[in-house]
């Protein structure tokens, strides 16, 4: 994975953070399987996984808490 993509972890507002947070989220499942055809692959597994789509709402969750904070929680 070569290029830079976050400037920063600041966000306008709670959307743009949320955004933000599913970008932190995707941008780690491809750092850490690099190869577009085995992601695709893996993708309709775990589509109909639940289990898999429970971790990967956490995942989001996770990033969000941390754009948040980083964010003051936009007060």
């Amino acid at each position: 994975m070569s290029g830079f993509w976050m400037e920063s972890l600041l966000a306008e507002n709670p959307e743009a953070g949320w955004n933000l947070a599913v970008k932190l989220s995707r941008m780690g499942v491809k750092a850490t399987q690099p190869s577009d055809e085995v992601r695709g692959r893996l993708r309709a597994i775990y589509a109909e996984d639940a289990d898999s789509l429970i971790a990967s709402s956490h995942v989001v969750a996770v990033n969000f808490q941390t754009v948040a904070a980083a964010n003051n929680y936009w007060r």
